[in-house]
């Protein structure tokens, strides 16, 4: 487990999060480029090592996230900690209006599902049924693998 020091350095390597002290020696990291009224990136870092990074609903950390969207980062490593706070100032700096990406995936027996990037997930579809969501192209494409699916070239 990181000490309270190495998680504080790591999150300050994120030079766009501002430091902000609050009660009980705990502090929050605010992302004020946020494109939504959430800000709070990192929530009550304590010295005692626990703390928590908002990720909202991506569905990547679906399994570790509260009903609030925060995950407690309290035994994630290096690496995993990097990656949790780069993924929320992204989630924070996305803007949901692009248009979609969308694939088309195929099975020996000509059924047709697509795969379409929006709103943060990947969604298969089959018609305009919503048959699967994905927090990332990689589970998501690992599945249709799984079921059958080959990508349409």
């Amino acid at each position: 487990m990181l000490t309270f020091e190495q998680k504080q350095a790591i999150i300050e390597e994120f030079t766009q999060l501002k430091k902000k002290e609050i009660s009980l020696k705990r502090i929050n990291y605010h992302f004020e480029e946020s494109l939504y009224e959430k800000t709070i990136v990192i929530e009550k870092l304590h010295p005692n090592g626990n703390g928590f990074v908002f990720i909202g609903d991506l569905l990547k950390y679906e399994k570790e996230a509260n009903d609030k969207g925060l995950v407690n980062i309290r035994d994630y490593s290096e690496e995993a900690l990097r990656t949790i706070i780069a993924d929320a100032i992204e989630y924070l700096s996305e803007d949901f209006d692009d248009e979609p990406i969308i694939e088309v995936w195929v099975d020996r027996s000509r059924t047709e599902l697509e795969l379409v990037y929006e709103n943060r997930s990947w969604n298969v579809y089959h018609n305009d049924n919503l048959e699967e969501a994905f927090g990332t192209r990689e589970a998501a494409v690992e599945y249709l693998r799984e079921e059958g699916f080959r990508p349409v070239k």
